[in-house]
């Protein structure tokens, strides 16, 4: 019988990460929607996959928080089974600052939550899939940016640093566990029409920049979805520590 394929999706109620939900629902994976504070947005992602059929369950936690993080899997264990896929997706940009007027609580809260938070999640889902640990293995996608290669100069080091460690993340993840059947991949998306851009203060980033675009626009969500949900399946069961970029050619 065919192992049930079970993903958890942190900052699952919108953008990317709701996304990948549904098109990952689309495609017969059981779904646990990770959200931090809007549970209505979350449910409505879980809405919408129940309705068409599929299997999908809202959990709340703020994954800088471990004990939270561990309540969440906690969660996902009763109700859906035992994983087999997570997508870090959870991540926060800032206003937009030079270096020397950040302060530290702005880069704890980055780091907090783009890369501890990750690694955390990590962890708990390779003592789930991890064939030492009793699992059948499974797949982790990280969710990095271009920003990692490109600098956010001006705008966001602190965000572009946090990313730039995720793909080193990546790379020792991938290499720690691929004898433990898990495979490790990271997408680096370019501009993507989301509302993180909002929330860091310039909502008409993307058409702003999308001139340096090779293709002349920005991204969507769903686009991105594409690339997460193929690096989670069978189509890609041989590759692990490989970076996707997702950006236009940017």
């Amino acid at each position: 019988m065919a192992q049930d394929k079970i993903v958890l999706i942190t900052g699952g109620s919108r953008g990317i990460g709701a996304a990948t939900a549904l098109l990952a629902a689309r495609q017969g994976w059981a779904v646990a929607v990770n959200y931090t504070r809007d549970a209505a947005a979350a449910e409505a992602v879980v809405r919408q996959i129940t309705d068409g059929g599929g299997r999908a369950i809202a959990v709340q936690a703020d994954v800088a928080d471990e004990a939270q993080v561990l309540a969440m899997y906690e969660a996902v264990d009763a109700q859906l089974g035992r994983l087999t896929a997570l997508v870090n997706n959870a991540g926060v940009v800032d206003t937009t600052q030079r270096l020397e007027d950040m302060s530290v609580a702005r880069l704890r809260r980055m780091f907090d939550i783009n890369v501890i938070g990750a690694l955390v999640c990590a962890r708990e889902a390779v003592r789930r899939m991890s064939t030492r640990h009793g699992g059948q293995g499974g797949a982790i996608v990280n969710m990095s940016s271009a920003a990692s290669r490109l600098g956010g100069a001006g705008q966001y080091v602190d965000y572009a640093a946090s990313k730039g460690a995720i793909d080193s993340f990546t790379i020792g993840l991938a290499k720690e566990v691929a004898s433990d059947g898990i495979r490790v991949n990271a997408i680096r998306p370019g501009l993507i029409e989301t509302d993180i851009h909002a929330s860091g203060g310039l909502p008409d980033r993307v058409a702003q920049l999308a001139h340096q675009v090779p293709m002349g626009r920005g991204g969507s969500a769903d686009e991105v979805a594409q690339a997460v949900v193929w690096l989670m399946g069978e189509g890609a069961s041989y590759t692990t520590m490989t970076f996707m970029d997702v950006s236009g050619g940017r």
